[in-house]
């Protein structure tokens, strides 16, 4: 059986597809060649890709053997999922592998916003001693506001606990029951507005959806605390842009730390760069060497798991 990898992946999931007696076809800079992949897609088994690869229809319509897609990642908004269903392929993606590395890359968000050190460094090789100017501020005692209540903010609340934060959320679709509020002490609140309100730090943990289309935008900046700070992880689209822009340029809010934008990679022309106010940093929040080879090696497992007839947990369809 044949596996086609149309982006990178690191080379233990590789070997793992050749050790199952795979055929692996390895080009990571075909996603960019749209008419070569169609072709491709004619004789293939099984596709793993990342987020640049459109999995849409027109391709999906060019597989004949096609019986799975791996997502090297939790996004899903690159693949019609229903349309795969529809076809009978099924969808694996590597649940809560790259969690740990998100959780921690919101943690060094929330210390960097309070106590921003390499902003001190390069005052101190500028020749300048000013102690006053970098006394920064504690996280402790400070609240967090999570929105969306899934694995990875449930790993975000067990740091912020072990800082002494005050953790809070919102998640229409958990209860007092499930395991972030039960087991983690996050206090649940009825409202997104409520948490917006209350919070100094606000990280976003949903999809992008419909329904989570500029969930925040105009009004939700309003609500915020003018030293409130926004972390997005999650996925561009989800913060309306244009609002944010107008939030950060008129000192609505703090700051905001973008690791997700609508258009990636950034227009060198976008207005958001002009402010000082906000960080970028190019979709790396689950992008660590530990979480890349937990994903490699998770999603080619399943992969192989499906391509024999065996079922698998990370099936999303």
């Amino acid at each position: 059986m044949k596996v086609l990898i149309t982006e990178e992946i690191r080379e233990e999931g590789i070997n793992q597809l050749q050790a199952q007696h795979l055929e692996v076809q390895y080009a990571p800079n075909l996603w960019q060649d749209k008419e070569t992949l169609q072709d491709k897609m004619k004789d293939v088994d099984a596709l793993i890709v990342r987020n640049q690869t459109q999995v849409d229809e027109a391709l999906l319509n060019e597989s004949r053997h096609l019986k799975v897609i791996g997502r090297l990642g939790v996004g899903l908004d690159n693949i019609n999922v229903e349309k795969a269903k529809e076809k009978g392929i099924k969808v694996v993606v590597p649940r809560h592998a790259n969690a740990t590395s998100v959780a921690e890359y919101v943690m060094a968000t929330i210390l960097n916003a309070n106590r921003p050190i390499h902003l001190a460094d390069e005052d101190v090789r500028q020749g300048n001693w000013n102690r006053a100017k970098h006394t920064g501020a504690e996280i402790f005692q400070t609240t967090i506001g999570l929105i969306g209540l899934g694995e990875i903010a449930h790993r975000v609340a067990k740091r912020a606990k072990a800082f002494g934060m005050e953790v809070i959320g919102y998640d229409p679709f958990m209860t007092e029951h499930d395991h972030i509020i039960a087991e983690s002490g996050v206090q649940r609140k009825k409202s997104l507005e409520e948490v917006l309100a209350d919070s100094d730090f606000i990280s976003i943990h949903v999809p992008l959806t419909p329904s989570t289309k500029h969930l925040v935008s105009q009004a939700q900046f309003t609500t915020m605390k003018p030293s409130a700070y926004v972390i997005n992880s999650s996925r561009g689209g989800i913060i309306d842009e244009d609002a944010l822009y107008h939030a950060l340029k008129n000192h609505e809010i703090a700051g905001a730390y973008l690791d997700v934008l609508e258009r990636e990679p950034i227009d060198i022309s976008d207005k958001l760069l002009a402010l000082e106010n906000v960080t970028f940093t190019p979709h790396i929040a689950g992008l660590t060497s530990e979480s890349q080879i937990r994903i490699s090696t998770l999603v080619t497992q399943e992969v192989a798991k499906l391509l024999k007839g065996d079922p698998s947990l990370c099936v999303v369809n």
